[in-house]
């Protein structure tokens, strides 16, 4: 059975994805979930607690992309990580390209909030983490240099993608996405 704050965080992750958290109007948000005031400020202290428990939502979504491409070992490691982006790009394509949340509100906050930024950052070292493990796989089985660094690559991968992410956001084309996924592949594989 879906609770009053399953049915908020889910609108939340599609509202703060689209206008934002200064945008973010918590009437709207009531409105459409047929939510009142109070049920509203029962389960969320204030508008930023909401946003940061839709941060939390959002990276459940995210360990489970993470899970599922990770952890499909019928794929090479760096098979893995980058279905990891299919999937991702495969979400943003349903979402109508409006890219990474966790980009979107680090953009949006991370200047005016510690609090955010601190969040943002701590949601991007966890797949940072979860990636790096996997390119240690792949550079154990020789996908990737022996003198390669996991993490920065994790790091970089991570980055150029969020890069990417942002201009598939602004043309809402995912070609964006599609290019930084074959040219940090195709240069990984070269470098091995």
């Amino acid at each position: 059975m879906t609770t009053t704050r399953d049915r908020l965080l889910d609108a939340g992750l599609t509202l703060l994805l689209r206008h934002g958290y200064h945008d973010l109007g918590i009437q709207a948000l009531l409105k459409q979930t047929h939510t009142p005031k109070g049920s509203f400020y029962h389960s969320f202290t204030s508008k930023e607690d909401f946003a940061l428990q839709v941060t939390d939502r959002y990276m459940e979504e995210v360990h489970r992309g993470l899970d599922a491409s990770l952890g499909d070992l019928s794929l090479t490691p760096l098979e893995r990580a980058r279905r990891f982006f299919e999937l991702t790009r495969e979400k943003y394509r349903q979402d109508g390209y409006l890219g990474c949340m966790l980009g979107g509100l680090g953009q949006e906050l991370s200047g005016v909030s510690d609090t955010f930024a601190a969040r943002i950052e701590s949601c991007f070292g966890e797949v940072t983490r979860r990636l790096a493990a996997c390119l240690e796989e792949a550079q154990q089985q020789g996908e990737l240099p022996r003198e390669a660094d996991p993490r920065a690559l994790a790091n970089l991968l991570l980055n150029c993608w969020e890069g990417a992410a942002l201009r598939s956001r602004l043309s809402r084309d995912p070609a964006p996405l599609d290019r930084m996924l074959d040219f940090y592949f195709s240069a990984a594989t070269r470098a091995s």
